[in-house]
């Protein structure tokens, strides 16, 4: 499962490849593609790399794992990445959904997303950093809809996470455990030894949200990891 790289441009080069495989698939077979992309620091690399891949972007629908409750111009915003480093070139013909939304709460936008977002599926890549604490999208430990987040039964795809965990402690809204793993392919971007030890410590049995990507059966997933940031 683990896929190591000598450098994090390697591990950007063989993400961005990967994903855009994946993509110009979707839009072969089916006539279209579906990409759940991430915010964090590891993706911004991968997206200058994939913004030049051989893709039909008209046909390509994306959106993210997870947002900030801010606007899209916020400095926090994770659409705020895809603009700067994705959208630019071929790639700013693709059709983006948006997770937050201009209204009151992230559960209130979680719900308006939801439809949109299934609409989608099935993904064709899903991309996906962690954080130390073991978090991916905003299944954050801590947070109190974890537990309804994780569940693989779950009927929500889309749920407002409220301020108060993560780094920064902001609102969010993510995509759930049956949302990420409506997927072709997942690809789980880590770097450093301490995030090597985090997903050891996961598949060995450890209680942390990366497990429940790890240990499910529905969809592939391919963990690339570096051991620098360089980038």
């Amino acid at each position: 499962m683990l896929e190591i790289f000598a450098s994090s441009s390697a591990l950007a080069e063989a993400a961005a490849h990967a994903a855009g495989q994946g993509l110009a698939r979707g839009v072969r077979e089916r006539g279209r593609a579906a990409l759940v992309a991430t915010g964090g620091r590891a993706p911004g690399p991968v997206y200058d790399r994939l913004a030049g891949a051989p893709v039909d972007w008209a046909r390509v629908v994306v959106t993210l794992s997870d947002e900030r409750f801010v606007p899209p111009g916020a400095p926090e915003s994770n659409a705020g990445l895809l603009r700067d480093r994705l959208f630019r070139g071929p790639p700013a013909r693709a059709a983006f959904v948006p997770l937050w939304r201009d209204v009151e709460t992230p559960e209130d936008a979680a719900r308006q997303a939801e439809p949109a977002v299934r609409a989608m599926a099935p993904f064709d890549v899903v991309l996906l950093g962690m954080g130390e604490d073991g978090h991916v999208a905003s299944l954050i430990p801590g947070s109190p809809g974890l537990a309804a987040g994780l569940d693989p039964q779950g009927e929500r795809w889309v749920m407002g996470v409220p301020a108060g965990t993560g780094s920064p402690p902001l609102a969010r809204i993510t995509l759930t455990l049956p949302a990420l793993t409506q997927a072709h392919v997942i690809l789980l971007l880590i770097a450093g030894d301490t995030k090597r030890f985090v997903v050891d410590q996961a598949l060995a049995g450890a209680d942390l949200p990366v497990r429940a990507i790890l240990t499910q059966d529905r969809a592939p997933v391919r963990v690339l990891w570096s051991p620098r940031h360089e980038d």
